[in-house]
């Protein structure tokens, strides 16, 4: 339960932060359509999907695997973007650019908390702070690069399909209505065929971890 404790309020707090960092850059590049919808709050309420967002990083948390979770996707209308293919590239990136600064920022707060030993408090409400800085700083770490897999429907997805030549980018689109397959393949029945071909554990956990290591890395 404490493992949950310090897990479940860092992950909705990236994950919203994610959504409507998409919603503001889609209304600066013209669609207003999240804007109207009152999607661009901060309030977790207005984004919370009840499985992507609490009951599978829960039962990721107890099988101790890498934790990971979505939310209720930020409506944008591409069409109503001024150059849609490639705002619809600026659009998605936002969120894993909002997610790793977020992780920056939580890197100096620990770095600028710990004793000179780089050591944080253990222990009652310092240590239960301590932890969730740090479960703060992995999650965001794993979201902004797990969310870049150039496959939809992650955010990855839209910036390959931004790039590619209109006749590849209009078959490469079709895949968008098998998002939620796609991902349960990748994610899910890959990993259980395949141990070598688990994704999260052997390309994205590794490079989230590294990017955790470097921005707690000693400057100078």
């Amino acid at each position: 339960m404490y493992k949950i404790a310090v897990l479940v309020v860092p992950m909705i707090i990236a994950i919203v932060f994610h959504e409507v960092a998409h919603g503001y850059v889609a209304r600066m590049l013209g669609d207003r359509t999240a804007a109207d919808q009152g999607r661009l709050t901060l309030n977790p309420i207005r984004h919370i999907d009840p499985v992507g967002t609490l009951l599978v990083p829960m039962a990721l948390a107890f099988a101790g695997t890498p934790i990971f979770g979505w939310a209720k996707p930020v409506p944008v209308v591409t069409e109503r973007l001024r150059r849609p293919r490639y705002d619809m590239a600026l659009v998605a990136l936002a969120g894993p650019a909002t997610n790793l600064f977020m992780a920056a920022i939580t890197a100096v707060a620990l770095r600028w908390w710990a004793d000179p030993y780089g050591d944080l408090p253990a222990g009652g409400l310092a240590g239960f702070a301590a932890d969730n800085l740090i479960s703060f700083l992995q999650i965001n770490a794993f979201l902004a690069v797990f969310n870049m897999l150039p496959v939809p429907p992650f955010d990855g997805g839209h910036v390959v399909e931004a790039f590619l030549p209109r006749p590849l980018a209009a078959e490469y689109e079709k895949l968008r209505p098998y998002a939620f397959p796609v991902m349960l393949v990748l994610l899910v029945v890959l990993p259980s065929i395949a141990p070598g071909a688990d994704i999260v554990a052997r390309v994205i956990g590794p490079l989230a971890d590294g990017l955790v290591r470097g921005l707690l890395a000693p400057i100078g």
